[in-house]
């Protein structure tokens, strides 16, 4: 598979003079389409106005291909290799239909992407972070470590601060360099803003030895440098042009390295920022700085500069080389929009340009393409925006380390690849060059030269073999290497990351910032802990093991969600400094007391942190002295069985909670690990979702309408997967005892029993205190409390409403903010009959969250009960319930509870069995009770049929 992907070419063919014609369509994304691309093809394009369907052939590659172009499809015609071949289409159209390609691949790379997760989620609030800033001063972008003299040197808006290493809380000094009136007017001429452009962002602070600073601002787009005197802290007052050291728009991306007292850069030289320059200033030599050519730098942003010194034993001679990092927009391929192709350029520090060709420009300027890709889904992330140099102590052993993201930012992936200087090297000492090609009709783009390279090898450092050719400095280089290099810039040999692959991808995160930090752990191994920014203010830590990168944590490093523009690592102060807008933020590499448990802290893999028995505290190795490290327990595979047993909660350490019947109770559980999953137990036995239990999503737990069988104990508990352990470990986070509160039952008032009498005699009732004496031992049915009087002439009635109640200590219990619409259970009373089956019906109006649940006797129903739902409008539902009972063989109480996040309604009645003679009630009023049911079945079919067929506002 190539680096990038195939090239697939597109045979246009003209319907007229079926001539075809062949273009680079898709330069580097597509390949070979994987399956669930091709699946995504089938099952989903018509998410796209230029829809893209394709099929599979056996071997996975592409066989069948078909765009569809303004709802209009073209011929089908079978290709292999990656060609295919449509009718001739309008270049707007021909873009639209590979753009459909690439937003189906982006569309499948977000959904079938990896999910990679911190483990632990820090908040800015909950840490004890030092942070700096001061009023009316902005953009702290710059940052700059002094270890000799213990300070942070800060660059913001028209300011240079001077702050304490230990406590950047604590400034040392500072000095304002602010544009005069004259500067600032001729930029506001220019169309730039006052308030915001046509002022001095402090972009460049670099050392020029130990007592100064060399010190570059935008400068109201006239970009000025001075040097700073570090014993006074003062400016020495004798500006600069710094055209092509700094940028003329402080949003402009560059980058700037000191190197023995000569600073490289790589900017914009012009107002515009249409002319990129990648330059060296030295008070000893004149200016040398790239070609003025597309071919050489195409509209690059600029992230990064560093130098890689040989050393002092190298066999062959070679001088220190400066390496440039950037993106910029493809030349060598043909592409609808300006794709871009992260890069990474090479210059000798030692050049002096050439003696009639390249006169003061580059003879050692190489570039390369950097390349980073899932391979599996054939998709590249083709913009750096960051690059972190770890450097060994050969160069050999030096790894770079850069954070991507792809060009279409709605994939919401970043990638961090780590590449070996030693194959860097490599492409640019042994790979092939690239030269223009003119392809039919002046289409343009860059193929493999093939023909007889110049000696010396053109971009090549001067090394011991030039120089026994009299080579001695680039001078002396012949013009024929030289116009070679000039013609030919670009290497086509890719450089490929360690393991051709990604070292970390994470799901809906930009990083913009990376530094790296090599750590010696407990175990004596050496690992690579990566520290990453984001676009909202958020620390990523990560650590590579042997072929894996845990995240270890994130933390919210800023208040608000905003850029991190720059970040700094320093090893003695074991520190990261974040700067941002809006401020300077100082943090601790590590975490490790905020650990409460050896678990904890043994599954965090965090080989800064170890468990330390005998204080029972998770401490950093690095702070501790030798002597303890030996009785210290780390684990970076997170076994935590090394962990000292530990006895669980207790009863007394339980939570106690007391709610009131029918109403919710919420069980908090706090999990620290985000890849912990939680399970809940109820007196020892788990809890799966069921109706009265909901599983919050803060791993909490919601009982819907407690009842007296919900009464016991709750327990949380933590099961983490260790997957580089193959263990599961469970450990108990959270206990409760869950009682309820049940109010004193009311006693039965003879005044208040209704009694329908069914037997075959007489009907008997009691009034006023008064009991009559049955005449026969048929059954017979009584409802009393909140139902109403039967339609009798020889029986009274009273009835009251009962609903729940709150109390403001319960845990939970809320309020009625639903409601419970008419028919209620105490108008039903009258349908139910003791020798026969009987129909309970409940409706409700509330949230959309909003159920009902049945109870009888305080007990919720085992078996599910059917529920009907319709919306009305856009906030309220319309909830109903029917429960179906079979003859009532004993005394029962219903419930009918109508509950919803925002409170709940309840309606309830008394069913009673009593003795009596059903030939003894009158015939009129047993007539009038059972056209009463019938009615009752009327009436509910009535609700049913306006359900299904009414909006919601008529049914109402």
């Amino acid at each position: 598979m190539f680096p990038y992907g195939f090239t697939v070419e597109a045979k246009l063919r003209d319907e007229a003079d079926e001539s075809p014609r062949t273009i680079n369509l898709v330069p580097f994304a597509i390949g070979f389409l994987p399956e669930p691309f091709v699946q995504l093809c089938e099952g989903k394009a018509k998410r796209f106005n230029e829809s893209v369907f394709a099929s599979r052939h056996h071997d996975r590659q592409l066989e069948d291909f078909i765009i569809l172009t303004s709802g209009r499809a073209s011929h089908l015609v079978r290709s292999h290799r990656g060609n295919f071949t449509v009718p001739k289409l309008s270049e707007s159209n021909m873009g639209f239909g590979v753009l459909g390609v690439f937003l189906g691949l982006l569309l499948e790379v977000s959904t079938h992407g990896p999910h990679t997760v911190p483990r632990t989620s820090w908040k800015h609030q909950d840490l004890d972070l030092m942070e700096f800033s001061e009023p009316g001063i902005f953009n702290y972008s710059t940052l700059l470590l002094s270890e000799k003299r213990d300070a942070l040197y800060v660059g913001a808006r028209e300011a240079i601060f001077e702050l304490s290493r230990k406590n950047v809380s604590v400034r040392n000094n500072k000095v304002q360099w602010k544009v005069a009136e004259l500067p600032m007017s001729m930029c506001t001429l220019k169309g730039k803003s006052k308030e915001r452009d046509c002022l001095n962002y402090i972009r460049v602070l670099q050392f020029v030895d130990d007592e100064r600073l060399y010190v570059c601002g935008t400068h109201a787009f006239q970009p000025q440098c001075d040097y700073l005197n570090l014993a006074s802290f003062s400016l020495v007052g004798r500006p600069e042009d710094g055209r092509g050291k700094c940028s003329f728009d402080p949003s402009q991306s560059f980058t700037t390295v000191m190197v023995d007292g000569e600073l490289y850069s790589g900017t914009a030289y012009n107002f515009l920022g249409s002319e990129p320059i990648i330059s060296r200033y030295s008070p000893y030599q004149s200016l040398l700085r790239t070609e003025y050519s597309t071919s050489w730098l195409n509209e690059p942003s600029f992230v990064f500069a560093d130098v890689i010194r040989e050393g002092r034993n190298i066999a062959d001679g070679e001088d220190d080389k400066i390496y440039y990092f950037f993106t910029e927009v493809s030349v060598e391929y043909e592409f609808f929009g300006k794709l871009l192709i992260p890069r990474v350029g090479r210059v000798c520090k030692g050049d002096l340009g050439g003696q009639r060709t390249l006169q003061k420009k580059w003879t050692s300027f190489l570039k390369a393409k950097l390349v980073c890709s899932m391979p599996e889904l054939n998709f590249v992330f083709n913009v750096v925006h960051d690059v972190f140099i770890l450097k060994g102590t050969d160069w050999r052993n030096t790894v770079i380390y850069g954070v991507f993201t792809s060009q279409w930012g709605n994939v919401g992936l970043s990638a961090v690849c780590a590449y070996n200087l030693t194959a860097v090297e490599d492409v640019f000492s042994k790979g092939k060059y690239m030269q223009k090609a003119t392809v039919e009709q002046s289409h343009t783009k860059w193929v493999r030269y093939n023909g007889i390279t110049p000696s010396p090898r053109p971009g090549a450092c001067i090394n011991n073999l030039m120089r026994q050719q009299n080579i001695t400095n680039s001078l002396h280089l012949p013009d024929k290497t030289l116009q070679f290099v000039k013609d030919h810039p670009l290497l086509e040999d890719p450089i490929l990351p360690i393991g051709n692959r990604p070292r970390l991808i994470t799901k809906d995160v930009n990083y913009t910032q990376i530094v790296v930090e090599r750590v010696q752990a407990l175990d004596n191994n050496i690992y690579d802990v990566i520290f990453t920014g984001t676009d909202k203010g958020v620390l990523h830590k990560s650590v590579v093991f042997d072929g894996d990168v845990h995240i270890v944590e994130e933390i919210q490093l800023l208040k608000n969600s905003e850029l991190i523009k720059n970040l700094l690592l320093s090893s003695e102060t074991r520190s990261l400094y974040a700067g941002s807008d809006s401020g300077v933020v100082q943090s601790p590499t590590a975490f490790c007391g905020r650990y409460a448990s050896c678990d904890d802290c043994v599954l965090a893999r965090d080989p800064y942190c170890a468990w330390d028995p005998h204080t029972k505290a998770c401490v950093n190795i690095f702070e501790t002295s030798s002597q303890r490290r030996r009785r210290l327990i780390q684990s970076l595979n997170g076994d935590a069985e090394k962990c000292p047993s530990v006895s669980g909660l207790s009863l007394q350490e339980y939570q106690r909670m007391t709610v009131k019947m029918g109403s919710s109770a919420e069980l908090l559980c706090l999990v620290h690990s985000n890849r912990a999953q939680v399970t809940w137990k109820f007196n020892g036995s788990v809890l799966t979702e069921a109706s009265r239990f909901h599983f919050l999503g803060e791993n909490g737990l919601l009982i819907y309408s407690v009842a007296p069988e919900d009464e016991g104990h709750y327990e949380c508990w933590a099961v983490e997967w260790a997957p580089a352990a193959g263990k599961n470990f469970s450990r108990l986070l959270t206990g409760y005892i869950l009682t309820l509160d049940l109010p004193p039952s009311p006693p039965q008032k003879a005044g208040h029993v209704v009694t329908t009498t069914l037997g075959i005699q007489e009907i008997s009732s009691t009034h006023d205190g008064e009991a009559s004496s049955p005449v026969d031992t048929s059954s017979s049915l009584s409802s009393t409390g909140t139902s109403s009087a039967l339609p009798s002439s020889s029986s009274s009635s009273s009835s009251s409403s009962t609903s729940s109640s709150t109390n403001p200590n319960s845990v939970e219990a809320r309020e009625a903010e639903v409601r419970l619409l008419p028919p209620l259970l105490k108008d039903q009373a009258w349908g139910v009959h003791a020798q026969e089956a009987f129909l309970l019906f409940c409706l409700a109006l509330g949230p959309s969250d909003v159920h009902i649940h049945w109870l009888i006797n305080g007990h919720s129903l085992d078996t599910p009960i059917m529920e009907y739902r319709r919306p009305l409008g856009q906030r309220e539902v319309l909830v109903s319930s029917w429960l179906r009972e079979g003859p009532l063989i004993r005394d029962a109480r219903y419930h009918c509870v109508a509950e919803a996040s925002t409170g709940n309604d309840m309606s309830e009645v008394d069913l009673r069995l009593t003795v009596g003679d059903e030939e003894s009630i009158p015939a009129r009023d047993l007539n009038q009770w059972r056209g009463a049911l019938t009615e009752h079945e009327q009436l509910l079919k009535r609700w049913e049929k306006a359900w299904e067929s009414c909006d919601g506002n008529r049914a109402v």
